[in-house]
């Protein structure tokens, strides 16, 4: 059975920095798109950021500028560097992953359980 396992949230203060972490445990073949969400308590979950097998990126315009969103493909691991962060940037956020476990599979999608970001003001 696959899982995604997330590491590196915390507690920070307002315009420090943390990365989070995500990698899958249990053998697989590859991963396609790889990607970070969040919820904010009481709000829904939201897009953060996405990146593509071959690297592109995309970024909500709330964190543009401060988050930057990588991938290492031989330890088949995605991370989220977050810079200048603001008490709005709190939440629970989660690893989400395309992932292909056998060479003849089309992809699913998988989601981590989740790592509480705290920005105090």
């Amino acid at each position: 059975q696959v899982q995604l396992v997330e590491s590196g949230g915390g507690l920070v203060q307002a315009g420090g920095s943390l990365r989070v972490s995500c990698a899958p445990s249990g053998s697989i073949f590859s991963i396609n798109a790889m990607g970070w969400y969040r919820q904010a308590p009481g709000k829904q979950r939201e897009l953060v950021a996405t990146i593509s097998s071959s690297g592109s990126t995309q970024y909500a315009d709330s964190v543009k500028g401060r988050f930057t969103i990588s991938r290492d493909n031989a330890k088949n691991t995605v991370y989220l560097q977050m810079n200048s962060l603001k008490p709005e940037d709190t939440g629970v956020y989660y690893c989400n992953a395309d992932i292909r476990r056998y060479s003849v599979d089309y992809g699913v999608t998988y989601w981590g359980q989740g790592t509480q970001v705290t920005v105090s003001s």
